[in-house]
């Protein structure tokens, strides 16, 4: 930010009051054609901090880019104190071959941060977005979903030995935050070593839209902007229960041992009881079932959705919960309830 509150990047300034919508080229096509990643910037004409909101990092995980795209697009931004950077298709190859990884040498844009301008085309494209749209931030939040034939309840993934990320993600306020410092080249752990805290927002499944966590997701960036004074204050949420899955509790793959079709008997965010059978592999005559048992009482924050699996794929993510917590899955998850997300 310039001085008189400006919002600068390689290329363009938006001043307060200002909303720009840019396609930023960020690479070239085999026959020299720009590649271009749309960015929306909103600056407010009140101070505040400078937000970025970021999706498809991997080219087929949707939910993220419908959330971002409504931030940009459909909220009132009349009280907005401070700017918002809003990407929702980072990695725009990946998105229009609808495939996870760039089609180029299959690589993972999510692991290319900060980039390099001299490096490998993932890097120089991550060098570009970063340097013009991360580092400049105050804090960021990064929209991601499980990969294909597999599917998430929505929850933060924070390093919460950080103060600022683990303030951050607890503002989001969902009901797991999974502590992790996560791999060199993400998103959330190179931005954060510029002193631009970000969390991961995992959510639901690739290759759609899913409504009911896309409007969770709303509500997690809202709660952000009232902690942060971007907007009101009375908008920051309490989930009802928390928890954060550390290395002190147990988590774990499930992984089948048998190969076949799976008959999930829980659905992503439920809670399983020790002994309980999570699912059931059955071979096509149905004449040799191979149950999946939960070593541990827990939540299920993902689960199958492909149904047909090799011995050793994972069929589900089940994390320990403390007893207070346990206690309050197990009330809101009661009959009369129907809140799992």
């Amino acid at each position: 930010m310039t001085d008189d509150g400006a919002f600068t990047y390689n290329g363009g300034k938006v001043e307060p009051g200002e909303q720009q919508n840019i396609r930023y080229v960020v690479s070239e096509t085999y026959l020299g054609d720009p590649v271009r990643i749309p960015v929306t910037i909103v600056n407010g004409e009140r101070d505040g901090p400078t937000v970025f909101l970021s999706a498809a990092a991997h080219g087929d995980e949707l939910n993220g880019i419908e959330v971002v795209r409504e931030v940009a697009f459909e909220w009132d931004r009349s009280d907005l104190a401070g700017t918002l950077i809003c990407m929702p298709v980072l990695n725009v190859p990946a998105f229009l071959a609808q495939q996870r990884y760039l089609p180029v040498y299959d690589r993972d844009l999510n692991r290319s941060f900060p980039g390099a301008a001299d490096s490998t085309s993932s890097k120089r494209m991550a060098h570009t977005i970063f340097t013009n749209f991360i580092e400049p931030c105050d804090l960021g939040l990064d929209f991601h979903t499980s990969t294909r034939g597999r599917t998430n309840m929505v929850h933060v993934r924070a390093d919460m030995s950080n103060p600022e990320v683990a303030r951050l993600a607890r503002a989001f306020g969902s009901n797991v935050v999974i502590d992790s410092e996560g791999s060199s080249g993400m998103l959330r752990v190179e931005a954060a070593a510029v002193d631009t805290p970000t969390i991961t927002v995992e959510m639901g499944e690739a290759h759609r839209f899913q409504r009911t966590l896309i409007d969770y997701a709303l509500d997690g960036v809202r709660s952000v902007f009232g902690e942060y004074g971007v907007t009101d204050p009375a908008a920051v949420r309490w989930p009802g229960w928390r928890t954060v899955i550390t290395d002190e509790k147990e988590k774990t793959w499930l992984r089948a041992d048998a190969g076949g079709m799976v008959d999930m008997h829980f659905e992503k965010g439920a809670l399983v009881h020790e002994g309980d059978t999570v699912c059931t592999i059955t071979n096509p005559f149905k004449d040799d079932n191979t149950a999946v048992v939960a070593p541990f009482t827990g939540l299920l924050v993902g689960v199958l959705e492909n149904p047909v699996v090799y011995p050793g794929n994972p069929l589900c993510h089940l994390v320990e919960l403390d007893e207070s917590t346990r206690r309050a899955v197990e009330l809101e998850q009661s009959p009369v309830s129907d809140n799992a997300t």
